[in-house]
């Protein structure tokens, strides 16, 4: 830097003259840091704006539209509910799953499970059926074994006209979610 001296004014309006040779080159620089600052924090106050006729820019809020979790994911959760016997927790996220992904066969799969433990025979064959026609392969051939046993006895109780209370009916051989 140079060896010039600084003429800066005080608030009063008197002059200060201020050297920059040897130790004084850092107050130089930290009085330019602090006047750069203050002319940034004062120049664009909401007061100065308010002023000018300006109102201070408004944050926009960040709201992001609900966003379900995926078909697998709800299943899951309704595995876990259907685990705990809260049924009808575990039919909202089975539920939600089939409106995520209508040909995701476990969400079908839960659905009748659930509607067999609730006593709804009916909807419970047509999950089951659902289920057998959404299948993929013969991958998951056990578990349609289990599904198509569940049938045959929800089918001969219909048929039956049986109208047993869903604690005292037997439990159909479906494997746990």
């Amino acid at each position: 830097m140079e060896n010039c001296p600084t003429t800066a004014r005080r608030a009063g309006g008197d002059a200060l003259t201020v050297s920059s040779a040897g130790g004084d080159n850092r107050l130089m620089r930290g009085l330019k840091i602090v006047g750069l600052f203050l002319t940034l924090a004062l120049g664009a106050s909401p007061c100065r704006l308010a002023a000018q006729g300006k109102a201070p820019p408004e944050p926009e809020p960040e709201e992001k539209p609900y966003q379900p979790p995926p078909a697998w994911k709800s299943v899951e959760i309704g595995n876990f509910y259907f685990r705990r016997r809260s049924y009808r927790a575990a039919l909202s996220r089975y539920q939600e799953a089939a409106r995520i992904d209508p040909y995701y066969a476990p969400a079908c799969l839960g659905m009748g499970k659930v509607y067999e433990k609730l006593g709804l025979r009916q909807k419970a064959l047509e999950n089951y059926r659902k289920y057998l026609d959404l299948l993929p392969s013969s991958k998951e051939a056990e578990e349609a074994r289990n599904v198509q046993k569940a049938i045959a006895q929800l089918e001969e109780q219909l048929s039956r006209g049986k109208t047993l209370s869903p604690a005292a009916a037997k439990k159909p051989a479906t494997a746990k979610p």
